[in-house]
């Protein structure tokens, strides 16, 4: 959510014309997240976001809109997609695609207790459920594929050490298909940054632009190594528990899922690092833009492979 592409008020006031939103009273970018570019938007008739989609192919904005219109239409806590008057999920601003979508109440919450990693895990699996009905399938953008792609353009940007750590990893996760899991649309970037909390409630999920058709226990996966891990990278017990039973009261754990419990929590570990690596090594030029640190999953995958056999898990 960084500022790459600017856009006046002027100039959004004059794209704003094919909805029917009111007319413009402010403007104001994002200055977080590293993928496209964002704004508040206040118009006469409500708040919203507006995004300039700066590197997601067009062909694919169709599934991440469609994906978020149908869970709110299904009650999921999520932004909704403005129509245009043509019934347009989006159209161009800035010779970029755009998308305009309603802006959720709340902030993060960046110390979560348990009660808060059992709120996330609820709607996680709240979200799952509701996504089997969605029609469209998209591969998920930063799956296997895009980890053999992405390898070789950090690896000389690293020493020795993380290399190795790095070409093993790669190496692990061929040995394993995921395909047998219970699948569907996943959020894949369920970080703590990315959940609204009004109050006591999460009043909403945001940046969905990771979405695609993966294996549910990797959404699970992704969202305990940040909701439910210390600074140092280690799981905190308490808050794993609290996520997982809750996942597991609204969408029980298959005896397969089990089983794969620690490659999964090692593959993800393995997508955000290589990602951070990218961002950290390979930025592009933009306002605002914050790369995060690699060596925190660095770290967290490290302590994944060797707590291999003691992760928490569900009794």
């Amino acid at each position: 959510m960084s500022v790459y592409t600017k856009v006046t008020p002027s100039q959004l006031a004059d794209w704003l014309k094919r909805y029917s939103v009111g007319t413009l009273t402010e403007l104001r970018g994002i200055d977080a997240g590293i993928e496209n570019t964002n704004y508040f938007v206040t118009t006469t008739h409500g708040r919203y976001v507006l995004t300039l989609f700066e590197r997601l192919p067009e062909r694919s904005l169709p599934f991440y809109l469609g994906l978020m219109a149908h869970l709110a239409r299904q009650g999921i806590p999520c932004p909704a997609p403005i129509l245009d008057h043509s019934s347009g999920l989006y159209s161009i601003l800035n010779g970029k695609p755009a998308a305009l979508v309603t802006r959720l109440a709340g902030a993060p919450v960046l110390s979560p207790e348990p009660a808060h990693c059992a709120a996330v895990g609820a709607v996680l699996a709240d979200m799952h459920v509701a996504g089997q009905s969605f029609p469209a399938t998209l591969e998920n953008p930063r799956g296997p594929k895009w980890w053999r792609e992405t390898a070789p353009l950090v690896g000389p940007f690293l020493d020795t050490t993380r290399r190795q750590l790095l070409d093993a990893e790669l190496a692990f996760q061929s040995r394993y298909r995921f395909q047998d899991l219970p699948r569907g649309p996943i959020h894949a970037d369920l970080f703590r940054d990315n959940v609204l909390w009004d109050d006591e409630r999460i009043g909403g999920l945001v940046d969905f632009y990771f979405a695609g058709v993966d294996a549910w226990l990797f959404d699970v996966a992704v969202t305990l190594n940040d909701w439910c891990t210390h600074p140092d990278g280690e799981i905190d017990g308490r808050r794993a528990i609290a996520l997982l039973g809750a996942y597991h009261a609204a969408r029980p754990f298959t005896a397969i899922e089990r089983g794969a419990w620690p490659a999964m929590l090692r593959a993800a570990s393995l997508r955000f690092w290589l990602s951070r690596l990218h961002d950290f090594h390979l930025p592009r030029p933009g306002e605002l833009v914050h790369a995060h640190d690699p060596e925190h999953f660095r770290r967290i995958l490290e302590l994944r492979i060797r707590d291999a056999h003691v992760l928490p898990w569900i009794a």
